[in-house]
């Protein structure tokens, strides 16, 4: 069987190569091609949330495919963009929400948002890379989270933003070698722990995050080499990294059905 450490290594080898595979599988191809001939006649929010084939696909490459049945909760955070400091997506500690607004940017742009190649080949490119990511979890959940911690590092500035992600915080704990009971400290005492250990613009060097994670690879294989880890307690029900109770609570205190 072959090893985390391996299995990453592998995918990130020729990483190219391994996005053009996973863009050439039947499904993600159609899928594909069906959002790259439809998302240019696209103009208004509500002719997004029309579609429910775009409309998943979006949410799939943003990460937020666990999300795509809070339709009122996801109109809000398009409704308001992110120009404004008080916009709904700013407050979300989520950054996923702030990035699927850059996407589809209607607050800015209206009816011109889904012409700029950040809402085409740049939501294809978010897909490919969240099918990598997931086809990566069926076989070891470990090499998945290798591959969304190498995602989603450089972009880290605090450790906030690490407590925040579950999935982020997975990765540092086994890195660190923290127990899991370290989860349930205090929250200042957390991210103050996460900086003191790390210089996180490290991350924003390749080689120093390349070191990190197979630092983690490793230890992930010492700790769950029977591979009976769970996905769902980091990721959820498909993609991401699963929904914290406030923001369900926020999720129902909206209408259903997206308006």
């Amino acid at each position: 069987m072959t090893t985390t450490y391996t299995s990453y290594r592998l995918i990130t080898a020729d990483l190219t190569r391994s996005l053009q595979r996973v863009s050439e599988q039947p499904d993600v191809a159609r899928e594909t091609e069906y959002y790259l001939a439809k998302i240019g006649s696209i103009k208004t929010i509500d002719d997004f949330f029309a579609d429910n084939r775009l409309y998943n696909y979006a949410m799939k490459a943003h990460g937020l495919e666990d999300m795509a049945y809070a339709k009122a909760f996801i109109r809000k955070v398009l409704s308001e963009g992110v120009d404004k400091e008080d916009a709904f997506a700013n407050k979300l500690a989520d950054s996923r929400y702030k990035a699927l607004v850059e996407s589809l940017d209607f607050a800015r742009h209206g009816e011109a948002a889904t012409s700029f190649d950040r809402a085409q080949k740049g939501v294809v490119d978010k897909y490919t890379r969240q099918t990598l990511e997931q086809n990566a979890g069926e076989e070891n959940t470990g090499v998945r989270l290798a591959l969304y911690f190498q995602r989603m590092a450089p972009t880290i500035t605090n450790g906030y933003e690490i407590i925040a992600d579950e999935a982020l915080s997975e990765v540092f704990r086994t890195a660190l070698q923290l127990p899991d009971e370290f989860a349930a400290a205090d929250v200042d005492r957390q991210a103050e722990a996460y900086e003191t250990a790390i210089d996180l613009k490290d991350f924003q060097d390749p080689q120093k995050l390349a070191a990190f994670l197979d630092r983690f690879t490793a230890l992930w294989e010492i700790e769950n080499s029977s591979d009976s880890y769970d996905p769902l307690a980091v990721f959820g029900s498909s993609s991401g990294y699963g929904i914290s109770p406030d923001l369900l609570l926020t999720i129902n205190n909206l209408k259903l059905g997206g308006r």
